[in-house]
């Protein structure tokens, strides 16, 4: 079955599926469906969760297919997940998917998360069969004539109400960046002394006197400056700024990279790589800079950590949260071979 995302919470209050396709290019909402999926597929049953990424060149489709005939050592119930970064499995990933399916028993859930899927695609046997089996999410961008609606819906959840002048210098404020307008009405819910936001509450956060921001030491990582980043993310600790908002910023970015330079092996020019990532024109060339010092395989390994500390913060993988952050961190400013 086809689901949208908004009906996607309702839907799990219902009933958990076999197997969920979650598809697109907005971080954001793409995490935020998965983590609804996570978590009730761990309400249900599957304490074990097992990561399966597509865009590594040590990813072999039979991996797919022997998670499918192993068991939990540690739970009755299982969540695969399988990181699809190109939405396209090819003919060999399309036969091991329709296997999948046929040999997987009813109690693990299988998790595709996949970059934009062409329609061409949705038509395609394993698409189908997906579907058929399950349910595929597609999640799409907020365009910015949508923006103002999104983030006026994203005060309401929040239980505020917001004027017209305020929303238009919040949109202003984050540029189309999906993970800032979150975090802005988080702030906004701080500061403001009732439940109604005007725009001098919305000038009072962002110029609030915070001496560390988020976006700052992700651009401090992306330049390869270090010790600038390292030093905003111990600030961020100090400032009570949660685990999952910094990974999920890195992650954000590193995955952009990441199928920006997969288009660059396929012989687009960055500029215009990122330019069809509707990256916003100022930003251009601080992306281009970290694309000079990383290649595919080191921004694949990228993404791994990034999973890897996402799920340290949830508890399905070792090691401490804000150690891990510090090495990912490390790794992006140092570049990879």
């Amino acid at each position: 079955m086809r689901l949208y995302p908004e009906k996607l919470a309702g839907h799990l209050q219902q009933q958990l599926l076999p197997v969920y396709l979650v598809s697109g290019d907005e971080p954001l909402l793409l995490q935020e469906c998965c983590d609804l999926i996570r978590q009730q597929a761990r309400q249900q049953g599957c304490s074990d969760r097992e990561l399966i990424d597509a865009g590594v060149s040590s990813f072999k489709w039979q991996d797919i297919l022997h998670s499918a005939n192993s068991m939990s050592l540690f739970a009755e119930r299982k969540l695969v997940e399988l990181r699809l970064p190109s939405g396209k499995p090819g003919a060999e990933g399309s036969k091991a998917l329709c296997e999948y399916l046929d040999i997987a028993g009813g109690e693990d859930v299988l998790l595709i998360i996949s970059g934009k899927i062409d329609k061409q695609s949705t038509n395609s046997k394993w698409y189908k069969a997906l579907d058929q089996a399950g349910a595929t999410i597609q999640v799409w961008p907020v365009d910015a004539k949508d923006l103002p609606r999104w983030l006026q819906q994203r005060v309401r959840n929040a239980g505020m109400s917001i004027d017209g002048d305020a929303l238009q210098l919040l949109c202003e404020r984050v540029e189309g960046n999906l993970l800032a307008a979150v975090q802005e009405v988080e702030k906004l819910k701080l500061l403001a002394r009732d439940t109604q936001i005007t725009a001098a509450t919305v000038t009072e956060a962002v110029s609030d006197n915070a001496r560390y921001n988020l976006f700052d030491m992700t651009d401090s990582a992306l330049r390869g400056d270090a010790t600038a980043s390292l030093r905003m993310l111990h600030g961020l600790r100090g400032e009570g700024t949660e685990p999952p908002v910094v990974v999920w910023a890195l992650a954000r970015e590193i995955r952009t990279h990441y199928e920006t330079q997969l288009d660059c092996d396929r012989g687009r020019s960055p500029q215009q790589a990122l330019s069809a990532r509707r990256v916003w024109k100022n930003r251009i060339p601080l992306l281009q800079s970290a694309l000079s010092r990383h290649n595919t395989d080191s921004l694949s390994r990228l993404l791994q950590q990034a999973s890897a500390v996402d799920g340290s913060i949830k508890g399905f993988a070792g090691g401490k949260p804000w150690d891990n952050l510090e090495s990912l961190i490390s790794d992006l400013c140092r570049g990879g071979s």
